[in-house]
């Protein structure tokens, strides 16, 4: 009976062992030695097969890759667009992450996460400040693809799509962007770079309110968002910029 025992307990640690699949353990070496190109192509194996095609981590561990790799630059053309395969792999990695993982990839790689959603968040706002509302629009639906705060673009769309001649779009955004406003109780747990969006989609979209004689529903939206952003130093400041064009 002992024996019969001692070999069910090895079965059962045997079987724990194959159920957790790999731990990618190579991975992280890879990303430690700064050998990111090597990172990018073994992860991507791993995004591909079929028994590892849906694990969180892979993916994760290839946007990570990529976006070192935009950063450096490569003279391989598989790596020419790194940074917009980047948020693919990550937005890809976020959704299997949410759906079998319970989020918990998104907290373990909260720096990395918040370090490319910012990077993401100043290209789209240097685009806006200088008046290209088109290329903006293009990069704020790549951000809502790397963040589980889609309301941080959704502002930021609609202002956009305003300033690009399509306000039946901009109000569709607007529309649903409020909707979501009305569910949120705090930001606190939001990234620096999801906070940023969200405070200067709703200015540019004050303005934009404003700049269509709305001037009560402009007050009435920064009113709703005010309490996140009082202790802002910038707040007070761009908000006179923005929407009331004090310099």
């Amino acid at each position: 009976m002992k024996h019969l025992l001692t070999i069910f307990g090895f079965l059962a640690i045997a079987f724990a062992g194959f159920s957790q699949g790999p731990d990618y353990t190579d991975l992280r070496i890879l990303y430690a030695d700064q050998d990111y190109e090597k990172l990018a192509k073994e992860a991507e194996k791993y995004t591909t097969n079929d028994k590892t095609k849906k694990d969180v981590l892979p993916y994760f561990w290839l946007a990570k890759g990529l976006y070192k790799i935009s950063l450096s630059g490569s003279d391989d053309d598989r790596f020419k667009n790194a940074y917009k395969d980047a948020i693919k792999y990550l937005g890809k990695g976020i959704t299997y992450d949410n759906k079998y993982n319970d989020g918990g990839a998104m907290v373990q790689e909260r720096e990395f996460v918040g370090t490319f959603q910012m990077s993401l968040a100043e290209t789209i706002i240097n685009e806006m400040i200088t008046d290209n509302f088109k290329r903006a629009f293009g990069w704020a639906i790549k951000y809502q693809k790397i963040t589980n705060n889609e309301i941080a673009a959704y502002y930021t769309m609609g202002a956009c799509k305003f300033y690009d001649n399509d306000k039946t779009s901009a109000r569709d955004y607007w529309t649903k962007a409020d909707k979501m406003l009305g569910d949120i109780e705090s930001i606190e747990d939001w990234s620096d770079a999801d906070k940023r969006m969200l405070k200067m989609g709703v200015l540019f979209s004050a303005k934009a309110l404003k700049d269509s004689k709305q001037d009560s529903k402009a007050s009435d939206l920064v009113g709703k968002v005010s309490q996140w952003f009082e202790e802002d130093p910038d707040w007070q400041a761009q908000y006179d910029e923005i929407v009331n064009g004090v310099e």
